[in-house]
């Protein structure tokens, strides 16, 4: 069975018989000790809370995965048949529950890590843990989670703003803004889907606030998923798959200029090659079409007062009765790994899978991309990557 309660970890004696650690049990952690397990490579996975899948289980209650339940599946097991073809939220930590005791992972709860460094002996890496630990491993897999810590931006006056302001990681369902005035501050995926929950929940008034226009694509066309396209896609030239898209945008998304959404001005692969991957339409195309979502100009500032108000770019005032920021989540690895000189300007780690940073032999990363192919099938092949890389590396290294 894997272990799934707060256990204590006893450093190992020598470099051989030291396991690898994982650090975090979320898909990408648990996709990588399953993978390690298969090559005979022990695996202990380090969760600060108390169960696999915390992320998952703060998500907001009408979540679905936007990619398909086929290409969603880690190594060695599939998802149930009976989840349908966008898996629910509730039926991923299912999944990951299953997936842990399937596997008989060795998982460790109620252990954070807060600093990881060299072995003072030259071999391996030494993990500073919550309770005092000091952690010898052999090698170290950190899949703590791209969203990891909940970013509020440090607008002007947010602290003086007497409104209701909270980030969507704090958003559980529509229930509690039935007839009220919501703004919801950001147009990505997160931010698109509360926004359409908000309207079939009732409220009021819904307006999504809106920096830079996003991509907007069908997550299904004629039984087609966006995901399949975003597969076979990867390879080929960006300007290429840009002009693609905008074609098939033209097709299929109608022109919302005229509701304050203009079709965006760069290439729907250029932004996702940065990160920002476009927005899987769930009903908000209907939603802004209909004027049931209003599109507004980017939040610039709070004033307080009662009662508050938030101050957009075009100079206008707002007066919501709650302001939801889905503004996005920090991935927090500058305290871990930070002084070991492997994330990039943005604090990403500078390389992901099979690869380890140079300098840091035997330390790998999974679980930090977006891509538009998916990311939980992207940390399902680092996992085999991962395996693979590290088999070699402990056998150089015995």
């Amino acid at each position: 069975m894997a272990v799934s309660h707060s256990a204590s970890v006893q450093l190992s004696a020598t470099p051989a018989a030291r396991p690898v650690y994982v650090i975090g049990a979320g898909p990408g952690g648990l996709a990588a000790a399953y993978a390690l397990r298969a090559r005979g490579i022990r695996a202990v996975v380090l969760e600060r809370a108390d169960r696999v899948g915390a992320s998952w289980r703060g998500h907001y209650d009408r979540l679905r995965l936007h990619t398909t339940r086929r290409l969603s599946a880690l190594p060695g097991l599939k998802i149930p048949r009976g989840f349908g073809r966008w898996v629910a939220r509730d039926d991923v930590v299912r999944y990951l529950e299953t997936y842990a005791e399937h596997h008989e992972l060795e998982i460790v709860t109620g252990v954070e890590v807060f600093r990881v460094e060299p072995a003072g002996d030259g071999t391996g890496w030494l993990l500073h843990a919550s309770g005092g630990r000091e952690l010898t491993g052999s090698a170290v897999v950190v899949a703590t989670g791209y969203n990891h810590t909940p970013h509020l931006p440090d607008w002007p006056g947010r602290t003086e703003y007497t409104g209701e302001l909270l980030h969507a990681g704090a958003y559980r369902d529509a229930g509690p803004y039935a007839g009220r005035d919501v703004l919801v501050v950001g147009a990505g995926n997160t931010g698109a889907e509360i926004a359409v929950d908000l309207v079939a929940g009732g409220a009021a008034r819904v307006r999504l606030a809106v920096r830079t226009v996003p991509h907007l694509v069908r997550r299904s066309r004629l039984g087609w998923p966006a995901q399949y396209s975003g597969v076979l896609v990867r390879r080929l030239p960006v300007r290429l798959v840009d002009r693609l898209c905008r074609i098939q945008a033209k097709v299929d998304v109608p022109d919302l200029s005229a509701r304050g959404l203009p079709r965006p001005d760069t290439g729907l692969y250029s932004r996702a090659a940065e990160g920002a991957i476009p927005v899987q339409d769930v009903g908000l195309i209907n939603a802004v079409r209909k004027g049931k979502v209003e599109i507004v100009a980017a939040v610039e500032s709070f004033e307080g007062g009662t009662p508050g108000k938030v101050v957009l770019a075009d100079g206008s005032r707002i007066e919501p009765d709650a302001v939801i920021a889905a503004t996005g989540y920090a991935r927090a690895l500058e305290g871990l790994i930070g002084h070991l000189g492997v994330l990039d300007d943005r604090g990403r780690p500078v390389v992901h899978g099979g690869r380890a940073p140079a300098g840091a032999p035997g330390l790998y990363f999974t679980g930090f991309t977006n891509p538009i192919s998916g990311m939980l099938r992207e940390m399902a092949l680092d996992a085999g990557k991962i395996a693979k890389a590290l088999a070699g590396h402990l056998r150089t290294h015995r």
